[in-house]
C-alpha cells in the first residue's frame, strides 16, 4: 500500500444516533455530578504535558470513581457513537489523551487505590489513576517497590505509565513498565469487563494480551485496574558517579565504554551542554563550563562501591573528570539536576520534547546526527539521554503555542537519522497525535495495516481514542 492508499483508507466513524444534549442527558442519568461541563475542566482536558492541543472543546469530562462508571460511560458511549478519550493525570508528552469537540473525556485520576499487596508473592493490585511516586512510597513500607522509574514518576499516574508503555532512569537494569506488569484489568468500548493476564510469575495460556494493551495508548480499550510485578528493595549501598566531559560526544563515547565493560549501572544519563546549563541557571548552580556535557550514574546492590569504582575508572579512561559519592542524599541531589530537565526547558520558550532511541553502540553517532542538524538547520536542540539505554529526548524550543513548520522539518530529519542507525520513533512517549504521520515508515505498510486492523477487532467502531496513533 502506498502512502497515498494509506491517506485514503477509510476510517472507522463513529456512528451517531443521538445529539449532544442526548448523551449529556444519559450521562448525567447514569453518573450524576460526576460528569463535568465546567469551562476550566473542558479546557484542561484538550491538552497534555506536550505542548500540543486539541482545536475544540469536549463535550464533558466523566471523573470516574468506579469500574461501574467506566462501563457505564463506555455503553453510552458506544450506544451513541460518541468517542472517548481516556485521561489519568495528563502528563503524556505525545498528545495522546487530548480530547476533543464532539469526545468525552474519561478521566480515570480518581480511581486511585491501592487494593491489595502481596509481598510473598511479590505484586500488587492497583487502580490506574494512583501516582508512581505515592505507589512507591506506599510499597516502602512493605520492603517492595515497583520498578518503572519514569522522570514525571510524582506526577504521573501507574495506568498513564502502562497506557504509554513508559520507561525511565532505571529500565536499563530493572526493565520498562513491560516488564513489571502480570496482568490489567479493561474495560472493552462496548462496556465489558476484561480480566486480561494472570497473577503467577508464569503463564502463557493463550495470546499475550495483556502485552499488547500496555502501550496501545487508550486505542484498545480503558485500563481500569493493574497487577503489577513488584520487587524487594535493593539491599546495600547506593553509589552516585557524576562524571563531566568537554563535549556530547565524548560523554557519549564514555557511556557506551560502561554498557562495553559488561558493568550494569542502575541509572546512567547523560546531558548535553544545554541542557545542562539550563537547569543550572533554573536551579541557581554556578554554570558549567561551555560545552560541558554530564554523565550521572548510580550503583546499587551489595557490589554497589566496587561497581562505581570500575565506571569510575572507565569513565577517566574516556576522558571524564569524575567524582563518586558513597551518600544516599548527595545522590539524590545529583540526581535532581537530571529530574529538573522538563522545568528547565520551558523556562527557554514552548518545548516539542521528542523521544527516540537507538542501540546503545550508536548514541556517539545519533549525537552527530543532532548535531549536523543543529548546524544545517541553524537552532539548538538539547538533549537529555538514558544512555544506560540508548533513549533520548531531543527538545525543540520556538516561540508560540503551534510547532514551526521548520521545526517538524528538524524532527522529521532527526527521526529518519534515528531509523538509520537501527533505532525507533518513540521509546517510552508513544505515538499519540506528534508521530502519527511517521508510524508506518518504521512498522512497514504491511505491519501498519495489521496494527489497524487489530484495533478494529477491539474498538468496531472507532470510539476509542480516535485520531491518535494509526490515524493517517
Amino acid at each position: 500500500m502506498s502512502a497515498d492508499d494509506r491517506m485514503r483508507t477509510p476510517e472507522r466513524a463513529p456512528r451517531r444516533d443521538t445529539t449532544v444534549p442526548d448523551v449529556l442527558a444519559l450521562l448525567r442519568a447514569e453518573l450524576g455530578e460526576r460528569v463535568d461541563v465546567s469551562p476550566a475542566s473542558l479546557e484542561a482536558a484538550r491538552a497534555d504535558k506536550s505542548g500540543h492541543a486539541s482545536p475544540g472543546r469536549p463535550l464533558a469530562v466523566v471523573h470516574a470513581a468506579s469500574v461501574a462508571d467506566v462501563q457505564a460511560t463506555m455503553r453510552i458511549a458506544h450506544a451513541t457513537g460518541t468517542p472517548v478519550v481516556t485521561r489519568g493525570a495528563g502528563t503524556g508528552l505525545a498528545g495522546g489523551a487530548n480530547t476533543g469537540a464532539g469526545e468525552i473525556a474519561l478521566s480515570v485520576r480518581g480511581m486511585d487505590r491501592i487494593l491489595e499487596v502481596r509481598p510473598d508473592d511479590l505484586l500488587a493490585v492497583v487502580e490506574p489513576g494512583i501516582l508512581n511516586a505515592d505507589l512507591g512510597d506506599a510499597l516502602a513500607a512493605h520492603g517492595l517497590w515497583w520498578a518503572p522509574d519514569p522522570a514525571s514518576r510524582a506526577i504521573s499516574t501507574v495506568g498513564g505509565n502502562i497506557a504509554t508503555g513508559a520507561g525511565g532512569l532505571l529500565c536499563a537494569k530493572y526493565g520498562v513498565v513491560r516488564d513489571a506488569v502480570l496482568g490489567v484489568d479493561l474495560v472493552l468500548a462496548d462496556g465489558r469487563l476484561l480480566h486480561l493476564g494472570h497473577r503467577s510469575v508464569k503463564g502463557v495460556t493463550g495470546l499475550d494480551l495483556t502485552s499488547l494493551v500496555i502501550g496501545s495508548e487508550g486505542t484498545l480499550g480503558v485500563i481500569v485496574g493493574a497487577t503489577l510485578k513488584l520487587r524487594r528493595l535493593v539491599p546495600g549501598a547506593v553509589c552516585t558517579i557524576a562524571a563531566t566531559f568537554p563535549d556530547v560526544r565524548t560523554a557519549a563515547v564514555a557511556s557506551a565504554a560502561v554498557t562495553a565493560s559488561g558493568i550494569q549501572p542502575a541509572i546512567m544519563e547523560l546531558m548535553d551542554a544545554s541542557c545542562l546549563s539550563a537547569v543550572h541557571a533554573l536551579l541557581a548552580l554556578a554554570p558549567p563550563a561551555p560545552g560541558q556535557a554530564q554523565l550521572t550514574l548510580q550503583t546499587d546492590g551489595p557490589a554497589a562501591i566496587v561497581e562505581a569504582d570500575a565506571i569510575a575508572a572507565v569513565l577517566r579512561d574516556a576522558g571524564g573528570t569524575v567524582a563518586v559519592s558513597h551518600d544516599r542524599a548527595e545522590g539524590e541531589r545529583l540526581l535532581a539536576i537530571r529530574r529538573s530537565m522538563h522545568p528547565a526547558m520551558e523556562t527557554l520558550g514552548t518545548t516539542l520534547i521528542e523521544d527516540v532511541s537507538v542501540p546503545r553502540s550508536a548514541l556517539p553517532a545519533m549525537f552527530d546526527e543532532i548535531a549536523r542538524i543543529e548546524r544545517d538547520r541553524s537552532i539548538s536542540i538539547p538533549t537529555v539521554c538514558h544512555a544506560g539505554d540508548g533513549n533520548l529526548h531531543p527538545n525543540f524550543i520556538f516561540d508560540g503555542p503551534d510547532v514551526p513548520p521548520e521545526i517538524w522539518d528538524a524532527a522529521d530529519d532527526l527521526f529518519r537519522a534515528a531509523l538509520r542507525l537501527g533505532g525507533t520513533l518513540t521509546g517510552e512517549h508513544g505515538i499519540g497525535v506528534l508521530k502519527r504521520r511517521w508510524l508506518a515508515d518504521e512498522l512497514g505498510e504491511d505491519q501498519w495495516e495489521l496494527q489497524r486492523q487489530i484495533t478494529a477487532v477491539f474498538d468496531p467502531t472507532g470510539i476509542l481514542n480516535p485520531g491518535k496513533v494509526f490515524t493517517p
